[in-house]
C-alpha cells in the first residue's frame, strides 16, 4: 500500500470537520490507491469482471507486453454527500492481476463539505505524486499518455486540454506489462476502500494501447460493487471500440 497527500489546503478546523465526515478510522490527510480488488462474480451480464475499487475497461495479454497507453476523459463532478466520498479517473499499465502499476489521472472527491479536484501520477509501490503545477476543474478535458523508452525509462504526460496546462515526467518502471486500463476508481482511505464519490458520469474516449485501438469488447469491462451494491457501471464500447461511458449506479449508460 502507498499513501498520497490530498491536494488541498485545509485549516485545523477543517480537518476536524473532515474527520467527522470521513469513513470511520480514515486519515483525511492521505489517500491510497490500489491494484484491482476482485468483488467476485458480477451481476451485470455484459461485464467481464467486478471489483470493489475499479470500474471501466482493462485489456490483458500473456504475450506482447503493453508499452504505451493513451486516454482522454472529462473530469467528473463530485456531488455533495453526507459522508466523505472519493473517486479517481486514470489510465495505467499493470495492476489488473498483479501488484505493480504505473498510472496518471485526476481526483474528484467530496469531503469537508466541499468538492476537491487534483491531478497526479504514480508508480507503485511509491506514493502518488500530486502535480501541483496544474489546477483542474470539473468538465475539463484531460489527455494522458504513458510510454516506455530505452532502459525501462517511462514518460508520463498529462494535459488539461481545457486550460493548456501540462506535465511530463520520466521514471524507471519494470512491471510485468500484462494489462492496460482506463478506470474509474474508489481509492483507499484509512486502510480501506472508500465509498465512491457520486461522480455522475464520465467518458473515456478515445484510447489507444501500443499505438493502436484497444478493440474493446464488453467482456473486458468491469463494474464496481461496494457493500453488495453495484455503484459504478460502464457502457458497451463505442463503434470504434476505443471508448466508453461510465456512470455512477447500476444502470449502464449508452456508449459515446
Amino acid at each position: 500500500m502507498f499513501w498520497r497527500a490530498v491536494v488541498a489546503t485545509i485549516s485545523a478546523a477543517g480537518l476536524a470537520a473532515a474527520a467527522l465526515l470521513a469513513p470511520a478510522g480514515a486519515d483525511v490527510s492521505a489517500i491510497a490507491n490500489r491494484p484491482r480488488i476482485s468483488a467476485g462474480s458480477t451481476a451485470a451480464s455484459s461485464a467481464g469482471w467486478s471489483s470493489s475499487n475499479w470500474s471501466g475497461y482493462a485489456v490483458t495479454s500473456t504475450g506482447t507486453p503493453y508499452t504505451t497507453i493513451t486516454g482522454t476523459w472529462k473530469v467528473p463532478t463530485a456531488a455533495p454527500t453526507k459522508t466523505a466520498t472519493y473517486s479517481s479517473n486514470w489510465i495505467g499499465i499493470d495492476g489488473f492481476n498483479d501488484s505493480s502499476l504505473i498510472q496518471t489521472g485526476t481526483e474528484s472527491d467530496y469531503y469537508n463539505r466541499a468538492a476537491h479536484y487534483a491531478v497526479w501520477w504514480e508508480i507503485l509501490p511509491a506514493a502518488e505524486t500530486p502535480i501541483t503545477t496544474m489546477t483542474v476543474h470539473p468538465g475539463d478535458t484531460m489527455t494522458a499518455s504513458i510510454a516506455r523508452g530505452a532502459n525501462s525509462v517511462w514518460t508520463i504526460t498529462i494535459t488539461d486540454a481545457s486550460t493548456g496546462q501540462s506535465s511530463t515526467t520520466t521514471h524507471t518502471y519494470t512491471g510485468p506489462l500484462t494489462s492496460a486500463e482506463w478506470i474509474e476508481e474508489a481509492p483507499t482511505v484509512g486502510g480501506r476502500v472508500a465509498p465512491l464519490a457520486h461522480y455522475g458520469s464520465a467518458t473515456f474516449d478515445p484510447g489507444t494501447v501500443n499505438g493502436a485501438t484497444p478493440s474493446f469488447t464488453a467482456s473486458e469491462s468491469g463494474v464496481m460493487v461496494q457493500k453488495n451494491v453495484q455503484v459504478s457501471t460502464p457502457s458497451v464500447p463505442d463503434v470504434e471500440a476505443d471508448g466508453f461511458n461510465v456512470a455512477y449506479g447500476s444502470t449502464a449508460p449508452a456508449a459515446p
